[in-house]
């Protein structure tokens, strides 16, 4: 049997993580076992499709670095991929499943359905059109009367199935519902277009949320009243805002392309979220997409909610920022850099350089080196340092000698420039810390800084560091 697993995710706005989640499992359980991934938009809900949202699936999915083996923009000999072009399928298997007596017309109105309620106050449809005779059924559709198609589930008996994560689970029919199959404008609801599908394109394991653990149970009427083979099923746990909230795409939450343009890497995303739920017998965290590939299995996915960690991205987002080159890091950076109020006007490449290893998330970039370009009056007690015993009486000692030695560089590199500063300390009889630290604070105004002193001078270039060396001196003395 060759595995094939899909993602079948509704067109309604941006990708969430939780459904990225899906999405990675499903292609990592197909890869791991040499299988098929495939990619289903299910967009029968009309209501709720956002124009747009079908391109963002595929880029999240190809930015997340799974490739799918048939879907709507690749194709496949299943197709089509895309619900709303397989309206005719749909109804020819709810009328193949109303004569096997899984199904019944429906033709109650709006009205009458808001009256009904079960025991407990809550809206639950009667059965009541179940009871009427074909005749009547087809005389009211000559009619042109409008109609739905209600599954028909047992009133009495329990729905058992194995679950590879939950392992038995049973559910008393009373408590499922005759849910709708086909609405009256003739497309399926997920209830059954996701049956259909899974069958007609040999879906052999089917990978999705835990709030499908109690419906399942409706699925398998379905596919035991067609004679089809039930797949595997394997639900996962649900993704925590905190101990007591899911994420919710409804409330904006954990967006996969908001990480992204906030500066997290699209494979530290991925990464981190084949966390959320499962963990590598080696309790590995930081892994290529292969390396999840060879150690994903199924008996290491937990049944208890994960909760999103922002401190444990923003690490992982990190360490992969660090593995960089230089050049790969610049690539990445580049823009940010560009962005922020440095544009151009430095070696870029240079302050790259020195970020790699400084940032956890790119968005850091701007705040980290705005100053580069803005400078200005800043606090003296700066200056002041315990350790090297400095404060704003010794800068004003020590900035003249700094102003004299920069002065006479002819060269401005950074071992030009580094040489020059420690003979100047040894020359003053002080220590290179303390000349280091008065020298920084005096071109920067920060007390923290991507890199010491001698690169922000070297980045600054020499003209703009005597600029600068000159402004604090004016700034301390007046």
């Amino acid at each position: 049997m060759t595995v094939r697993t899909r993602f079948a995710p509704s067109p309604t706005g941006f990708m969430h993580l939780g459904g990225m989640r899906t999405a990675l499992y499903c292609y990592l359980y197909a890869k791991k076992h040499d299988g098929k991934f495939i990619l289903r938009i299910e967009d029968t809900d009309q209501e709720r499709f956002v124009e747009g949202a079908t391109e963002v699936i595929y880029s999240s999915l190809k930015q997340g670095g799974m490739s799918y083996d048939e879907g709507p923009d690749v194709g496949g000999d299943f197709g089509p991929y895309i619900q709303s072009k397989r309206r005719d399928i749909y109804m020819k298997y709810a009328l193949e499943l109303i004569e096997r007596g899984g199904a019944y017309y429906c033709f109650c109105s709006k009205e009458r359905l808001e009256t009904l309620r079960d025991d407990l106050g809550n809206a639950r449809y009667d059965k009541h059109c179940l009871k009427l005779s074909k005749e009547e059924v087809a005389a009211r559709i000559a009619a042109g009367e409008s109609y739905v198609i209600r599954q028909n589930i047992p009133e009495k008996g329990v729905g058992t199935y194995e679950d590879a994560i939950y392992g038995r689970i049973s559910v008393d029919y009373s408590e499922l519902e005759d849910n709708i199959l086909i609405k009256s404008d003739g497309l399926p609801t997920y209830n059954f277009a996701n049956v259909v599908d899974d069958h007609l394109m040999g879906i052999t394991h089917v990978i999705r949320g835990s709030e499908y653990l109690s419906s399942t149970p409706k699925y398998n009427l379905m596919y035991d009243a067609f004679g089809w083979e039930r797949p595997t099923y394997i639900h996962l746990p649900p993704i925590m805002k905190d101990a007591t909230r899911k994420l919710s795409k409804r409330y904006g939450d954990a967006n996969f392309d908001d990480f992204v343009s906030k500066g997290y890497l699209p494979e530290a995303i991925i990464n981190y979220i084949a966390l959320l739920g499962w963990c590598p017998k080696d309790n590995s965290e930081k892994m290529t997409m292969q390396e999840m590939i060879e150690k994903f299995s199924l008996d290491r996915v937990c049944k208890s909610p994960a909760i999103f960690d922002d401190v444990k991205l923003r690490w992982l987002n990190g360490e992969y920022l660090k593995a960089m080159t230089d050049d790969e890091f610049y690539q990445v950076a580049k823009d940010w850099i560009t962005s922020s109020k440095v544009g151009e006007s430095f070696d870029n490449r240079v302050i790259a350089q020195l970020l790699r290893t400084r940032v956890e998330v790119l968005n850091e970039i701007p705040d980290k080196i705005n100053f580069l370009a803005e400078f200005g009056e800043y606090d003296s007690e700066l200056f002041f340092h315990k350790k090297s015993k400095t404060d704003k009486e010794v800068a004003i000692k020590l900035l003249p000698s700094l102003i004299e030695c920069v002065s006479g560089l002819e060269s401005f590199d950074h071992d030009t420039i580094y040489n020059a500063l420690a003979e100047l300390a040894t020359r003053l009889e002080i220590k290179a810390a303390s000349l280091f630290w008065v020298f920084r604070i005096a071109l920067t105004g920060q007390a923290v800084t991507p890199g010491g002193a001698v690169e922000m001078a070297q980045i600054l270039g020499k003209k703009v560091s005597l600029e600068r060396l000159n402004f604090s001196l004016n700034m301390l003395t007046k």
